[in-house]
């Protein structure tokens, strides 16, 4: 395609992470298009998200965080598309917006670091997270840990364990690798902690109503992410989870069937459902099959969690 007139804008969280990911779908959309890198120019800002440190995210206004400074820009006008960690974005987005394409997944588990293993914690150790399902799943797994509310990007949080506010913490593998941080930490087995939903991918938003983008992201969209991450996101919709709810879930996409994984547990990690269930890639009422099934399984303290 002929290199465009002007530069399309792609807006994205001002973070080094999110310009990481930034740079691959600038990267992805140009090769694709036969572009030179600056057809597409990164329009980066300071999300809520990144300044408000000082609380969970859930006590200070939620997912809505990461994503509302964009979306404005995003429906004035004043960006074309903008890129999000697509387990950082709401389930049920404003109306207008829509996914348009999710480059090729990360590795999706978690990475401890200051330990080689959760079970080589040491005893009462301090795990520095803010992340409402890493403290039920390591609570369940070790329930003698002491939690310590870890929030900043990745840097802040490495810093915070160097300077010896916490033994350990808990990071998005995808994350660091993307940050060229590879060799840091140790991979957690998703067989002992299953992954937030849609951990490891990275989305591509337009507005709805603007097929000519829409079509110029089409090519850089990669089927197996979207389908496993979409039936992730559908099953965290099912059970009407918010930032507080702990909920973990991972969806595998083989052929044209999907196995999706998914967890739900109380606050201190003192009670957990989970299981997986095999369906169909076009059954989009399979991911709420099984959020009901971890819910008919659940005590009414866990159930109430959720907003089912």
């Amino acid at each position: 395609m002929p290199q465009p007139s002007r530069p399309y804008r792609l807006g994205t969280r001002a973070s080094p992470l999110a310009l990481a990911q930034a740079e691959l779908v600038q990267a992805a959309l140009c090769a694709a298009q036969g572009w030179n890198e600056d057809a597409v120019e990164i329009v980066a800002l300071t999300a809520s998200g990144d300044r408000i440190l000082d609380r969970p995210l859930a006590d200070a206004g939620g997912k809505a965080l990461w994503t509302k400074e964009l979306d404005a820009l995003l429906a004035g006008g004043e960006i074309d598309f903008s890129v999000h960690s697509m387990k950082d974005v709401e389930t049920v987005r404003p109306d207008g917006f829509a996914i348009a394409a999710m480059l090729p997944r990360g590795d999706v588990r978690d990475r401890l670091i200051g330990a080689d293993s959760i079970a080589a914690l040491p005893q009462g150790a301090r795990l520095g997270t803010s992340s409402p399902r890493r403290t039920a799943q390591l609570l369940h797994l070790r329930p003698d840990l002491t939690v310590v509310l870890f929030r900043g990007n990745v840097a802040t949080r490495l810093r915070k364990l160097a300077e010896g506010e916490a033994d350990a913490t808990l990071l998005a593998a995808a994350g660091l690798d993307r940050l060229g941080l590879d060799d840091t930490g140790h991979a957690v087995d998703p067989a002992e902690m299953l992954p937030a939903p849609a951990q490891g991918a990275i989305g591509i938003e337009a507005r709805t109503d603007d097929d000519a983008v829409r079509a110029l992201l089409a090519p850089i969209n990669h089927a197996a992410t979207f389908a496993a991450v979409m039936a992730e996101r559908a099953f965290l919709g099912a059970l009407v989870a918010d930032c507080r709810s702990p909920v973990a879930a991972q969806a595998k996409l083989s052929g044209d069937m999907i196995t999706l994984d998914g967890q739900i547990l109380t606050e201190h990690g003192r009670e957990q459902v989970r299981q997986s269930m095999t369906f169909a890639a076009d059954d989009v009422n399979a991911p709420a099959q099984l959020a009901d099934a971890l819910l008919a399984a659940a005590s009414p303290e866990l159930r109430t969690l959720f907003g089912r």
